[in-house]
């Protein structure tokens, strides 16, 4: 009997439905950009970021990115907000395609490195985080 009752209920969990679908996923970067330097970090977005991005996304890789600007309450809080969407979590596995694609556009590992670091002059990264979209039934 009481095989008999944990198989139905079981079925009972099994046949439950969600009321909503996992959605893409993003990533998401927190950026304070030192005051002065707002337009270069644009330029280089745009000059750089940007088209490594499409390119990215022309591989499949990603299905969309973003920047957002912030108003911050407080000097630790940041000012540049960057999302890139990725179909899924697998997705996320995909690092490698990802850096040959950057190779091409950028260039090697090293000067990215270099280009890294030089924007970390007037570019701190405060944190990150794995954002999943829910779509509601």
């Amino acid at each position: 009997m009481a095989l008999n009752k944990s198989m139905a209920t079981g079925a009972a969990i099994a046949g439950a439905a969600r009321a909503y679908t996992e959605g893409p996923v993003t990533f998401v970067t927190y950026m304070r950009v030192e005051y002065g330097h707002f337009e270069e970090y644009i330029d280089w977005l745009n000059s750089t970021w940007k088209p490594t991005m499409e390119a990215t996304k022309k591989a499949g890789l990603i299905i969309d990115y973003k920047i957002f600007t912030a108003t911050p309450k407080s000097p630790d809080q940041p000012n540049i907000i960057r999302m890139i969407t990725y179909k899924n979590m697998a997705a996320l596995d995909k690092g490698v395609e990802e850096e040959a694609v950057a190779k091409k556009v950028i260039g090697s590992t090293e000067v990215q490195n270099k280009a890294r670091v030089a924007r970390n002059e007037y570019r701190k990264v405060l944190g990150d985080e794995l954002i999943r979209e829910l779509i509601l039934k």
